[in-house]
């Protein structure tokens, strides 16, 4: 028997979709991704981005305080563990995709700690088959796989992630270990020129690490970044290095030439990595109208249709743009009330 929804993905739009779905009696099915070495890797493991950030400090409703309480008398006593790990200052990411998750099963979600890697789109019911061998028919799904953040492969990165390393200024750039302090940013496209303009406002200098004499931003940006005094553009350099410790974290940076090969040292507390992000789409195998970028493309103004009847998408895997948890949760409930409403007119 065919499921009325399933929803791939568990990150914030995953889980509102599921939460949504759940509340609509369509008694959804969701893959929140296997826990596999491949996926730890590239930063695809269940619950998402948020899943790999510290404090959130930008989610409505989550205030700095101490929800040790709260945490212990809503999660189940599976993730209880994350009481004792509580810091008191708020919720951190691990956290809040705990306490969605949490929301989505009481109402019923059914969770399967499974990766989605074929899907069947040309006949109805949708049929999916999941890397252990699961198959699955749905009259609708939801897809809400992501985005992740592009690293330079360094092993100091993976080091001091959470500890000074980010990929998103906006998430984390007012946190108080960058406050008044040199950052880095690393980029030199309209994104790298906006996180390192977002920056300004809170470090005391911001150090934009391009590899080339010319910035790849569009003019306007790349004139915005030269003007702002607080941005220090460091022409024909790459990051060779992140400096730092386990206790303090990020203390600097170790940049190299590209012209002689040369190297010099700048202090930072803060290192944040602008070079893009791939949406996680690869699984999809072309089945789904993508932008250029291989994002997926919402067919219908302010829907989450994709170009296939039926089958919807949410969060960061059709958003290359706003990439927030709040924005992804948003449009997880849009993708979840489009599904219902479209069951209900096919009359499913």
């Amino acid at each position: 028997m065919a499921e009325h929804v399933a929803i791939i993905g568990s990150g914030p739009a995953g889980w509102t979709a599921a939460i949504y779905a759940a509340r609509a009696s369509l008694k959804p099915i969701l893959f929140e991704g296997a826990v596999t070495e491949e996926n730890r890797l590239q930063g695809t493991m269940p619950l998402g981005q948020l899943a790999l950030t510290t404090e959130v400090e930008n989610y409505p409703g989550f205030p700095a305080g101490d929800l040790s309480g709260f945490l212990a008398s809503s999660l189940s006593e599976e993730h209880r563990w994350l009481v004792d790990m509580h810091q008191k200052e708020g919720c951190s990411g691990p956290e809040l995709m705990h306490l969605m998750r949490q929301q989505a099963t009481n109402f019923g979600t059914r969770v399967v700690t499974d990766d989605i890697v074929e899907v069947d789109f040309d006949a109805h019911p949708f049929r999916l088959r999941s890397l252990g061998g699961q198959e699955v028919e749905a009259h609708s799904v939801i897809i809400s796989t992501g985005a992740r953040a592009n690293y330079l492969g360094l092993d100091s990165e993976e080091r001091f992630k959470n500890n000074g390393v980010s990929a998103c200024a906006v998430c984390d750039g007012a946190l108080p270990r960058f406050r008044d302090k040199p950052l880095v940013v690393v980029g030199g496209g309209d994104s790298a020129v906006e996180e390192a303009d977002y920056l300004s406002k809170f470090g005391s200098t911001v150090y934009l690490v391009h590899r080339r004499d010319a910035l790849r931003a569009s003019k306007i940006m790349a004139q915005r970044a030269e003007d702002n005094p607080k941005i220090d553009i460091q022409w024909n350099s790459v990051l060779e290095e992140i400096l730092g410790s386990d206790e303090a974290g990020v203390t600097g940076v170790r940049l190299k030439s590209t012209v002689d090969d040369s190297t010099r040292e700048l202090e930072a507390t803060g290192a944040f990595m602008a070079i893009g992000h791939t949406p996680n789409t690869l699984f999809l195998n072309g089945k789904l109208a993508m932008t250029e970028k291989k994002y997926l493309k919402w067919t219908v103004p302010f829907r989450t249709n994709t170009s296939v009847e039926g089958v919807f998408a949410a969060g960061d895997v059709a958003d290359d743009y706003y990439r927030q948890a709040v924005t992804a949760a948003g449009s997880g409930c849009m993708a979840a009330l489009d599904a219902e409403r479209w069951l209900a007119a096919k009359g499913l």
